[in-house]
């Protein structure tokens, strides 16, 4: 999923922990989105541990496995990507085989964490974050609670104009596919048809498609309903409590973002202490408290406080009601059909 995420949610923040055991290797290199760890995560790991690992930052999946493709891994040893992308390093042959033994605080996560659809047993994958896309909304400016996708779809009059969608194309996608009660990987061309014709018509009543800004367009009063992933419905629930966020009745997708081991790293050993040190609970639990996303680790979400549960509800998800939803998967040789289909979509008048 593309990050670019506020840099002022700092009010719940934590110390970082290490407990690996110390190494000698050198050279370990990260790539993450911005913002999506702690900012003396490295150094913290670094100082711990002898390493002189760096972070890289990526922008979106896309950008890193273009990368990671061209290069066959060579120049990275750690990635975080969304599991639709980790399951494709993994077909092509570019994701290590994880060995558990040395990941020992992979313990810390959740059962359900274990038995995720795209990598059963947590073979290839470790699960960071993971969460809902729904519907995002100004309660005091509508005039009823939103319950459905086609109330962003086909809004009314009063909405019209006020409405924005995410741009990225599968969770564009899979707002028509739950609207028209298909699978979030639809494959058949009849179905993604009829996505299409769908999103050509809710084109027509949006604002704008945005993936970075909507909640403070909601903030501003310049939205009132948006498609948004749970978290980032957060960062404006933090500025006006009268924006809430709400998973419409034809369900959501469940998003999951995951750190990968290259097949190809030269610093194995430190790539391995590095994903243990983030599975550690204090660590793992920064990321819950300050960008607000749910981590599917047992401890850290366990030692979230009570009030920022109470301000962001959606923080309060079980594990068993995430996985209750759909996982976004590779789609193979679809992913052409999606590419097209969104391009179509955005050009149409």
């Amino acid at each position: 999923m593309f990050r670019q995420l506020p840099r002022t949610i700092t009010a719940f923040g934590i110390g970082l922990a290490f407990c690996a055991t110390a190494l000698s290797a050198e050279g370990l290199v990260v790539s993450n989105w911005d913002g999506y760890m702690a900012p003396d995560a490295i150094d913290a790991f670094n100082e711990a541990s002898g390493n002189s690992a760096e972070l890289v930052l990526h922008g979106t999946n896309e950008e890193i496995m273009g990368k990671l493709i061209a290069s066959k891994g060579k120049g990275y040893d750690v990635v975080f990507v969304s599991s639709p992308f980790a399951e494709v390093l993994h077909n092509l042959g570019l994701a290590d085989e994880l060995d558990h033994a040395k990941i020992p605080n992979i313990a810390n996560l959740y059962d359900e964490a274990t038995k995720l659809e795209h990598d059963p047993g947590n073979m290839f994958s470790v699960p960071y974050a993971w969460g809902t896309t729904g519907l995002c909304f100004r309660s005091d400016l509508l005039s009823e609670t939103p319950d459905s996708w086609m109330d962003l779809l086909a809004p009314s009059d009063s909405v019209t104009g006020k409405t924005t969608m995410l741009a990225t194309d599968r969770w564009l996608l899979a707002a028509g596919f739950l609207a028209k009660g298909y699978s979030v990987n639809e494959t058949d061309e009849g179905k993604l048809g009829e996505v299409r014709e769908l999103l050509i018509d809710a084109k027509k009543t949006l604002l704008a498609y945005d993936d970075t800004t909507f909640y403070a367009k909601l903030v501003s009063g310049e939205a009132e309903l948006v498609h948004a992933w749970d978290g980032w419905c957060n960062y404006g629930i933090g500025e006006n409590a009268d924006i809430k966020y709400i998973i419409p009745t034809e369900g959501s997708d469940l998003w999951v973002d995951t750190m990968v081991i290259l097949k190809s790293s030269e610093n194995k050993d430190a790539a391995y202490a590095f994903v243990d040190f983030i599975l550690d609970a204090k660590n793992h639990g920064w990321a819950a408290e300050n960008i607000l996303y749910k981590v599917p680790n047992e401890p850290a979400m366990a030692a979230v406080p009570a009030d920022l549960i109470a301000t962001f509800p959606n923080m309060g998800m079980t594990p068993d009601s995430l996985v209750g939803y759909e996982q976004l998967r590779d789609v193979g040789d679809a992913t052409r059909a999606y590419s097209r289909i969104v391009s179509e979509i955005k050009a149409a008048n």
